[in-house]
């Protein structure tokens, strides 16, 4: 029999402060609709989807993407320093 509705997590984090929700969306939702339907950009205006790089299950993916039942939508932050070159200062020391 087939799904009538999705079921997708849209996660967000920040420092202090993080994000959870699991909504229902129609077969061949994008996310976009999921982000949408969740309220993460009510709760959390600074996001900037035109900037920031989502992601299903940590791969980064386009706004315009098809969902299945059970995926996890991701919401970056950008990076606040190079991962890289952390490592390389704290290797200095």
């Amino acid at each position: 029999m087939p799904t009538t509705e999705l079921r997708v997590e849209v996660a967000y984090a920040e420092p202090q402060r993080q994000f959870l929700r699991t909504v229902t969306v129609a077969p061949g939702a994008l996310v976009r609709e999921a982000i949408q339907a969740s309220g993460v950009l009510a709760e959390f205006p600074g996001i900037d989807l035109g900037r920031q790089r989502v992601g299903i299950w940590n791969r980064i993916v386009a706004l315009d993407a098809a969902l299945r039942d059970g995926d996890r939508v991701e919401i970056y932050r950008a990076l606040i320093a190079d991962p890289k070159q952390v490592r390389r200062e704290r290797a200095k020391r």
